[in-house]
Formats: structure tokens, sequence, C-alpha cells
């Protein structure tokens, strides 16, 4: 069943299910205008989930200005030391692999720039390109539009001097979108972000190749409907990204973070356990089966992040507030970018296996490489569902100390 966008009145309500397993179209996140509270300046957040998507019309178009209950770059890169590390990831090209086309994609991205004073990154200098995965434009698609512009604009903020590729799949099915990745790798990516999950399925180990190219990390989201593995995040060749809630101190500074009740994770139902994960010792995991997710991000919408979107959905276009861990993987991907950026300059490689890396920086002192989340969860199923101290199902290893991380990946073989 493919996605569809319908016209909403106040207060409508539109669930999608799940289609059938292996080429069901998958979610990117889907959009939702979030009926919670509202935030002081009366504008609703939109986050993303897998399973189905929730529209509740918004209550004005045409948003001016950022929420101000929303995260912004500078934000961000001081709350997680991006602020303490002069490397911006020059160098290095990260694609964003999402479904269909946003024709604004490009002007979006300027405005936030604008916004934000960030470096323009445009088809003009160089910055930013847009691929179609199979070399014709694909369908317009308002709700996707979200997702891209989430993307595109976040792995900027992270990475504003990393060149970004926008790859444009088909549709939403699993088929295009890995597709849609190699096109990327062949276009010259060195980091791969993947905003869009699928329920596990009995032939999922077939297509992870796709996912096996010296020199490129591959990034994926582990979901937004809580305890419960997906993929491509399950995949071992895969970094997982789950999400938390980040509370920041007065003065900005990073203060705690919980884990996030709508991050995915757990024990795949077919991938074997990677050497990574076996060497670290993750908890609870007898039948040797991999565990999602690896790494953790704020992504809890009520923490979320400020993103410009003028393809109108629902209505409503312009500034909004965007969670999920949609919105955790294109950062993970910019930080890696930094990384590979600053190994070039001391002429080593990027990163093959960034996996293994973090684990390996991890069992040497987690707590010095990574914010360690122990507390929250992500459901009832007790230890699995638990945020704990070392590894767990909810936050993977934890959220970047970047200072001291980008440094330690730089320092790898």
């Amino acid at each position: 069943m493919r996605v569809k966008v319908l016209p909403c009145t106040v207060r409508t309500l539109v669930i999608f299910a799940l289609g059938s397993v292996f080429f069901q179209p998958l979610c990117a996140q889907q959009t939702l205008y979030l009926p919670i509270q509202r935030s002081e300046d009366g504008q609703s957040p939109i986050s993303f989930m897998r399973p189905h998507y929730f529209i509740h019309q918004a209550s004005g178009a045409g948003l001016t200005s950022p929420p101000i209950s929303a995260f912004q770059p500078v934000q961000i890169r001081h709350a997680y030391g991006f602020d303490l590390v002069s490397d911006q990831g020059a160098g290095q090209t990260i694609a964003l692999v999402d479904a269909y086309d946003d024709p604004n994609a490009e002007s979006d991205l300027a405005v936030f720039s604008q916004q934000f004073k960030l470096p323009v990154a445009s088809t003009s200098n160089g910055f930013f390109r847009k691929v179609y995965a199979t070399g014709h434009k694909p369908a317009a698609n308002a709700n996707w539009s979200v997702e891209i512009s989430l993307d595109v604009e976040w792995a900027h903020a992270i990475a504003p001097k990393a060149t970004i590729i926008l790859v444009e799949a088909a549709s939403n099915n699993l088929s295009d979108l890995l597709k849609g990745v190699d096109v990327a790798v062949r276009n010259g990516a060195t980091l791969v972000s993947m905003s869009w999950d699928s329920g596990e399925f009995s032939g999922e180990r077939n297509s992870d190749n796709h996912f096996v190219t010296n020199g490129v990390t591959f990034l994926a989201a582990s979901g937004d409907s809580g305890t419960g593995v997906t993929y491509p995040a399950a995949s071992p060749d895969v970094i997982g990204v789950g999400g938390t809630s980040l509370t920041l101190d007065s003065n900005g500074n990073y203060l705690s973070e919980t884990a996030w009740s709508g991050s995915g994770g757990g024990l795949s139902a077919y991938e074997h356990q990677p050497l990574y994960q076996a060497q670290f010792g993750i908890p609870d995991d007898s039948r040797g089966l991999r565990g999602v997710p690896d790494v953790s991000y704020n992504a809890n919408p009520g923490t979320g992040y400020a993103v410009y979107d003028s393809v109108a959905i629902s209505g409503a276009s312009g500034w909004f507030q965007i969670g999920g861990t949609s919105a955790a993987t294109p950062q993970w991907a910019a930080t890696i970018a930094i990384a590979n950026s600053t190994r070039a300059g001391l002429r080593k490689t990027n990163l093959s296996s960034a996996d293994t890396a973090l684990y390996s920086l991890a069992e040497a002192n987690l707590n010095s490489h990574f914010h360690s989340v122990t507390q929250g969860e992500n459901g009832s199923c007790g230890a699995l569902c638990d945020a704990l101290a070392g590894y767990d199902f909810v936050t993977g290893l934890g959220t970047p100390r970047v200072n001291v991380l980008v440094p330690a990946l730089v320092s790898r073989p």
C-alpha cells in the first residue's frame, strides 16, 4: 500500500496501517501534527512515526518564524560539543536518501541557512546536489518533503562545510530506496543517512550487501514506535540511531538526557550479532542476535528541531518543530563526516567500520566518549525496554560527547 496524503479538516484523524512485508512502502518516519500541548507561541510540533501517521489540521499556515520551543543549530552544536571542534566536515559528502521529490529542497535550505547564519549550500557552489535515483524526477509528495527538509537542513547545520547530496527514490518501496542507497554511493557519498524503516522480514539479510562499501558509513533511524526492531537499522553493516529527550540548563549547557519513549530498539529476529557487539558484550543476548540501536541523539518531538518546509502539508507551510529518530540520524552522519574530514587532513582514510570504532571506544571508556543515558524506557518489557548503564536497547551506547569522540575517531588507524 502506498503512503497517501489526504486532505484533512480540523481534528480529522487519518491512520494508514502498514501493508505487507518485503515490498511494502516504507514510512519516512511519517509526518504527525501532534495533538499535544502547544509551544509558547501557539505552534504545534511535528514528529515522524513509522507504522502509521496521524494528521491534524494545523492551526495556521505560513508560519513565518521558528517556534521558540524548537532547538536551533547553535544550541545543539553547543550541547553536544560540536562548537569545541574546529572541523565542519569539509571534503565529505553526506547523502540523504529519501522517497519522492521535494521541489523546494534547495530553496528551503537557503531559508534555513540564512535564518541561522550558516554557509550557503547550493547547486551553483557545488555544496548541494539533487540526484534522481532512476534518472527521472519522481512524483512530488508533501509528506516526504517534510522529511527531506529535516534531513537536508540538519545535516547541513551540524557539518556546514560538507557537501549534501539529496537522492530521491522513485517511491517509498524498499527496493526503490535501496536503489537510492546504491546511487548515493556511486555519486561519491562518504556518509549515507536513511531516515526511513520497515518492519523486519525473513529475507532482510539478502539486502545487507547494499551497506558494504569501503570508506562509506551507513546510518539508519531505529524507528519511532517504541520497543521493536526495524530494517535497515537492524543490519549489522548500518549504525542504528535511537532517540532521547535532551535538557539544557538556563545557560544552554548540556544538563541531562532521558530515553525517548518512541525510540525503536530491541533484538533482531533475523540478523546475527556482529563481532563488535559480541566483543562489547550487549546484555540479554543468549541467542547471539543483533541489538538495536547502536547510538542515540535527541529525538523527542517535544524537544524537537526548527525546520523550514515551504511545501504545504494539510494547509501548513513554513517553520515547524520536528522530532523523531529521523532527526537524529542525519546529525550522527554529520558527526562521522567531521571525524572523516579531520582524518583526511592527516592523510588517513575515511572510517570504513565506524560501528566497530564506536564500540571499541565505548569499551575503552564509555562515559568519556558518550553521554550514557540511564533513565527512561520505550515500553514495558523490563530490561529490554529500559535505559541502563552501559549498552541498552533504547539508546544504545548513548549520545556523543563530540569534543572527545571525534578526536578519538580521528586517532583510529
